[in-house]
């Protein structure tokens, strides 16, 4: 059996000099957690390398992740404590291949680092609903749909949207329209949610993997300590555990009164390439739903001349 060969980190991952340590930065710090938490989570055997008697802890060893993405094992140690040290995107790329990163993780190990595509500056987004863009989220009924910008604030949603969730946004105070927060704190935005044990532990790995490229800024900082404050359950996951997921068309169940559960295909469509507002719309995933959805429409277009 071959045994591990301990490498020496080369010239172009050198730290900077440590002579005078100082104190890690948030960054520093959630991107060595992040290395430990996608080490632990893989399976040697899977990787082919032995599993003996004497590994004790689970997952990869540190200098087999070293081995595998070519640099010094002392180096690599470094990184995942949180220490200053630096390295080029390519060697970062290197390290993401040897923990078996998904694209999503491979973009937040980056933005964690600050190297590569994944921290480009930012646009500026549109913060106001735009006349055509509430027209267009008119036009979208029966279908539920709402535009949110990178931070899940709610910049508009049709009443189809405001039905499903069971929730009257013009009632919510402007701070507030946020769909990671409602679904920490608003019963009824809760109940709404069929599998709301599953999409809580989603939404929690979603925002992770966006403000990957935000730490620091006071915006996402205030945002990330306002759900863990408001929802005990967000902040154990926050603590607990380092997945990071993208954002995905797939299919949702809600809860709906006297309609019972529908299921839902999520479907999202970005204003821009990069940092762009969110239109999701729920289409019916099957023939119930839909007959539950254009029910409600159907409904909701009596109701004024009921009230008259």
């Amino acid at each position: 059996m071959t045994s591990l060969q301990i490498l020496s980190p080369s010239a172009a991952t050198m730290p900077p000099s440590l002579a005078v340590p100082r104190a890690a930065t948030e960054r520093e710090l959630e991107l060595g957690a992040f290395l430990r938490s996608r080490r632990e989570s893989l399976d040697p055997t899977r990787l082919g390398l032995p599993r003996t008697a004497r590994r004790r802890t689970p997952g990869l060893r540190r200098e087999e992740v070293a081995q595998l993405a070519d640099v010094g094992v002392t180096w690599y140690t470094w990184l995942e404590q949180g220490r200053p040290v630096r390295a080029s995107a390519a060697v970062l790329m290197r390290i993401a291949a040897a923990l078996q990163c998904s694209e999503i993780e491979t973009r937040h190990l980056l933005a964690l680092a600050g190297a590569g595509d994944a921290v480009a500056s930012s646009q500026p987004v549109c913060e106001r609903l735009s006349d055509t863009a509430r027209m267009l989220l008119d036009q979208l009924g029966p279908w539920p749909a709402v535009l949110q910008n990178a931070r899940f604030d709610i910049l508009g949603a049709n009443d189809a949207f405001q039905r499903l969730m069971g929730v009257e946004l013009a009632r919510v105070p402007e701070g507030e329209r946020n769909c990671i927060y409602l679904a920490c704190s608003n019963e009824h935005w809760r109940a709404a949610l069929a599998d709301c044990e599953e999409s809580l532990p989603h939404m929690v790995a979603m925002f992770r993997a966006a403000m990957g490229e935000h730490l620091g800024e006071p915006e996402w900082e205030a945002l990330l300590a306002r759900y863990r404050a408001a929802a005990p359950e967000f902040d154990r996951l926050w603590r607990e555990r380092r997945e990071v997921r993208g954002v995905e068309n797939r299919v949702k169940r809600f809860r709906v009164a006297a309609h019972g559960v529908l299921r839902l295909q999520q479907l999202n469509w970005w204003s821009a390439p990069r940092n762009g507002n969110r239109l999701v719309v729920y289409m019916p995933a099957d023939e119930a739903a839909q007959a539950a959805l254009l029910q409600l429409h159907a409904d909701a277009a009596r109701e004024p001349g009921e009230g008259g």
